[in-house]
């Protein structure tokens, strides 16, 4: 492993740190994410507590970046044909922060495509390279939470530019999103053979439903969804155990 590349990366996860931190302490722009969140009222967005996920996003990747320092992994090559695109989804992900903090919600869905795109180039070469193993884990679960960020983020950027809903409540739109949702979610497992990425589409339905508990409809659908999905990763589950026996 190039000790350049290693030093690059771990400056880049440094500084998504660094920001993100900021942007819940000083905040940015006088108020938290959370705050502004609160405020656009975008009904897919799940209760406050799901965003804890970040902290095992953060830990995850620190433990992926760290094991380049090491001489069990450093010269791993999955390292040199995935840490340019690491330094990319780094800058978006600190892009999309900034930009979310001083209201630029159009530009945050540019960011937000930008980093899922990288997590996906990054996930692919590192599936190629060594299949399901813990070097993918930490994507999986990144690439899980920015999926489903992605669809909040849709509904922020529809909601601020008063975008139609051809007379189709809210709350029916949001049950819409949540069988997509998990559509997405259970095509991923199957096509990928991962079981770690739905398991955030779960944790995310879960909060929709208890953020949106006035809406019967987001609750049912929510629950329903993730029952289906508990049910199809139980199956792939089961099959995986076969295969090895």
């Amino acid at each position: 492993m190039n000790r350049r590349l290693a030093i690059i990366n771990a400056i880049a996860l440094v500084a998504v740190l660094i920001v993100n931190y900021l942007s819940n302490t000083i905040p940015i722009n006088g108020q938290t994410a959370g705050e502004i969140s609160d405020r656009l009222g975008v009904m897919f967005t799940p209760a406050g507590y799901v965003f804890a996920i970040w902290g095992l996003v953060y830990l995850l990747l620190i433990v992926w970046v760290g094991a380049q320092f090491f001489s069990k992994t450093k010269n791993n090559p999955i390292y040199e044909r995935v840490s340019y695109w690491f330094v990319i989804s780094c800058t978006l992900n600190i892009a999309w922060l900034l930009l979310f903090h001083y209201e630029y919600f159009n530009l945050t869905l540019i960011a937000m495509i930008g980093l899922l795109l990288s997590l996906i180039v990054i996930y692919i070469r590192i599936d190629r390279m060594t299949g399901p193993s813990l070097f993918r884990l930490p994507f999986s679960v990144y690439l899980g939470w920015v999926s489903v960020a992605t669809i909040v983020n849709v509904g922020i950027v529809l909601t601020v530019n008063e975008v139609s809903t051809f007379g189709i409540a809210p709350e029916i739109w949001t049950a819409f999103l949540l069988i997509v949702a998990a559509a997405l979610a259970i095509w991923f497992m199957i096509f990928n053979r991962d079981l770690v990425y739905p398991l955030v589409f779960i944790w995310a339905l879960i909060g929709i439903a208890v953020e949106r508990s006035e809406y019967p409809i987001i609750v049912y659908t929510a629950w329903a969804m993730i029952a289906l999905i508990i049910i199809v990763w139980i199956i792939r589950l089961i099959k995986k155990r076969l295969v090895k026996e």
